[in-house]
């Protein structure tokens, strides 16, 4: 392909790319150094720092930068285990397979808003599992600090899982008969067999999966907003809810895009140690 080719395949993807990320981004940056608010949008003050050192003294910032990584910690290893296990479980199905992979991937399907309503109203009053929980165990749900943390954390589970599951089950259909049946002539059990054969295959998918699953929940919205309905006394904030509330309820723009600015970086420094696996994995198959 010569040059001029290239270019005119390239060129609209970059022109998008400025347009929808390069200045905005710049913009975020820019704003992030100045007071605005929706009374001064054509008149911003410049405040250098004073913005970030706002949002790192502020105690609401750190419960919801502790929230997030909570449900960080929990999710994607979650994820990971119910995927795998249902992609096993479904690489021994022959029959009505494609029924089966259809009705699990319904959470991944859903949008957030949707599927978080759905989700929350199973435990309201009048719904199915609080209705269970009164009539088995004379047990009330109420929602409170924690109960809404864990629905919120449940959600993003329930609603994960299917891209995991569908993700690995595609890497366990590409997994190498020879190597199988090589393990199994061995002697090896099925423990050895999934630890020593289907690890290794399914490792950079589990790596790719983690860097998605990572990027995902460190921007979660949605599912905190629809279980929370916006009241701060569940104290359920994650970083992207905490910034909506600034702009909006607070209106400090400026102080909303240092938040951005931080939680970019923030991804970025989480995302390091996998970028660099990632990296290290291709000069090796090179």
């Amino acid at each position: 392909m010569d040059r001029n080719t290239f270019l005119k395949f390239v060129t609209p993807s970059i022109i998008v790319m400025v347009l929808l990320m390069v200045i905005p981004l710049f913009m975020a940056i820019w704003l992030s150094f100045n007071f605005v608010t929706y009374t001064n949008l054509d008149a911003p003050r410049f405040v250098s720092l004073s913005n970030y050192k706002e949002i790192l003294a502020d105690p609401d910032f750190w419960l919801a930068l502790r929230f997030s990584f909570i449900y960080i910690l929990i999710i994607i290893p979650s994820k990971l285990l119910l995927g795998l296990l249902i992609a096993l479980l479904l690489d021994q199905v022959k029959k009505r397979r494609g029924i089966y992979i259809a009705c699990l991937l319904v959470p991944f399907i859903l949008t957030p808003v949707v599927g978080t309503l759905m989700f929350r109203t199973l435990f309201d009053r009048g719904g199915l599992i609080y209705f269970l929980l009164e009539r088995l165990f004379n047990y009330k749900f109420l929602l409170n600090t924690q109960s809404v943390r864990f629905l919120i954390i449940a959600y993003g589970v329930w609603a994960g899982t299917p891209f995991s599951m569908i993700t690995l089950f595609a890497g366990l259909l590409t997994l190498p008969k020879n190597s199988m049946e090589a393990a199994t002539v061995d002697g090896a059990t099925a423990f050895q067999k999934l630890w020593y054969v289907v690890f290794p295959h399914l490792k950079p998918l589990i790596t790719f999966i983690t860097l998605i699953g990572i990027m995902d929940a460190y921007r979660i919205f949605d599912p905190v907003l629809v279980m929370t309905r916006g009241n701060p006394a569940f104290k359920a904030e994650t970083l992207m809810y905490y910034n909506y509330r600034i702009a909006t309820s607070v209106q400090r723009l400026g102080k909303a895009n240092a938040m951005s600015v931080l939680t970019i970086i923030g991804i970025f420094i989480v995302l390091i140690p996998f970028l660099r696996l990632t990296y290290k994995e291709q000069m090796e198959k090179n």
